[in-house]
């Protein structure tokens, strides 16, 4: 453990941070830092939302994956090197605010990404935080040696190289900007691979684990905003108050479930090696992305309700019913199937499979939906006081 004083230098040394460290937490940098990314994110959501009310979703899909892997391949690099190497100094400090400025200008060009997919705002935003990051990369091979060395001087070669990339994209023919930028995610998915090949990050699972529920927190909370601000704007201009009292009381149903799903059991213990972190933390793409989604969605199903999309009826609930879907499935195959046995392992995958039926139901499916997430957390419930019971 780092002593008081030291704690509290204006520079120190950066070195790895103990993987059994007590009482390891997000800090208040680092949900600083998370609480930033809910502009991008909203940015991400609102565009996901016109798109698919204006039934286009060709521009919806794509526009939507793209801007939201920048935002999240961002907060993951940072999440993972603060887990190994936070040393809270000046610089450390600094560096992470010029990541978050680097945030808010990639969020200032999500729009312009949907519109006609121009990416110069994202990749100067991008620009400025993965420079950050080489920077905090490089700091830490200067206070590594051998092997950890050679992987942190990996990490700051892959990710200037792969940031080299997506400047020249920006000089490509738009035909050809959506099969690089697939390119792109291939490349910067394989920096970490290549860098710690020899070397593992010394990264703390109680501590990833608390930044995941962190930032779940976070996107959710942007759901229901999103959702709050659909609401009262179609009840300012429409006064449909019949037709939008269900979508409201389905959307928090499925954001309180959400929140309940997600943290009926603690990540962490799963957790004990790369083995199983890499594929739960990249895995977290489609929690998030699917998460944020859902208030998208609820913003669709309030403009469908108060007649302002050409969407059919159905297409409006799968705007809600496949987000929804698609969070109840990756939070079970993630973490709570490691946490349930016999008939609660099948609670979640039926959960999405009946929500995603839900559709069929067209105006009612927005409804149907909440209900079924509802159901799901009071069965989950139900199982779990029986198992205590038995046990005791």
């Amino acid at each position: 453990m780092t002593t008081a004083p030291d704690r509290y230098r204006p520079v120190r040394r950066m070195l790895a941070r103990d993987q059994g460290e007590s009482h390891r937490v997000s800090t208040p940098l680092e949900l600083f830092f998370d609480l930033c990314f809910t502009v991008a994110i909203a940015q991400a959501g609102r565009q996901l939302a016109h798109a698919l009310a204006a039934g286009h979703l060709t521009v919806a899909l794509p526009g939507y994956a793209m801007s939201f892997f920048a935002i999240w391949w961002a907060w993951m690099n940072f999440t993972w090197f603060a887990s190994a190497y936070d040393v809270d100094d000046v610089p450390y400090r600094l560096t992470t605010l010029l990541q978050i400025t680097g945030v808010l200008v990639l969020a200032a060009g999500v729009p312009r990404l949907f519109g006609d997919q121009d990416l110069s705002l994202v990749v100067a935003g991008y620009l400025l935080m993965r420079l950050a990051m080489v920077t905090q990369w490089l700091r830490a091979a200067r206070g590594e040696n051998g092997s950890a060395r050679t992987a942190a001087l990996r990490y700051a070669r892959g990710i200037a190289l792969v940031q080299a990339f997506w400047v020249v994209l920006l000089f490509v023919p738009h035909e050809a900007r959506v099969p690089l930028f697939v390119v792109g995610v291939v490349a910067e998915l394989s920096v970490p691979v290549w860098a710690e090949t020899h070397n593992r990050t010394p990264w703390h699972r109680r501590h990833i684990a608390d930044r995941y529920g962190a930032f779940t927190i976070i996107v959710l909370g942007e759901t229901v905003a999103a959702a709050t601000v659909a609401v009262q704007t179609a009840l300012d201009e429409h006064k449909a108050v019949a037709e939008l009292l269900p979508i409201a009381g389905s959307g928090l149903l499925i954001c309180f479930g959400a929140w309940w799903i997600y943290f009926a059991d603690d990540a962490h213990p799963y957790l004990h090696s790369a083995r199983q972190a890499l594929p739960w933390g990249y895995g977290h793409f489609a929690v998030f992305a699917s998460a944020a989604a859902v208030g998208a969605g609820l913003e669709v199903a309030v403009q469908h309700a108060v007649g302002t999309t050409h969407l059919t009826d159905r297409a409006a609930a799968a705007a809600v019913t496949v987000p929804t879907a698609l969070f109840l499935f990756t939070v079970w195959a993630l973490h709570s199937r490691h946490h349930r046995r016999g008939a609660a392992q099948l609670i979640l995958p039926l959960a999405a499979l009946s929500v995603l039926a839900a559709t069929l139901a067209g105006d009612a499916g927005v409804l149907l939906a909440g209900l079924l997430v509802a159901a799901a957390v009071a069965i989950g419930i139900a199982l779990s006081a029986k198992t205590v019971q038995r046990r005791s």
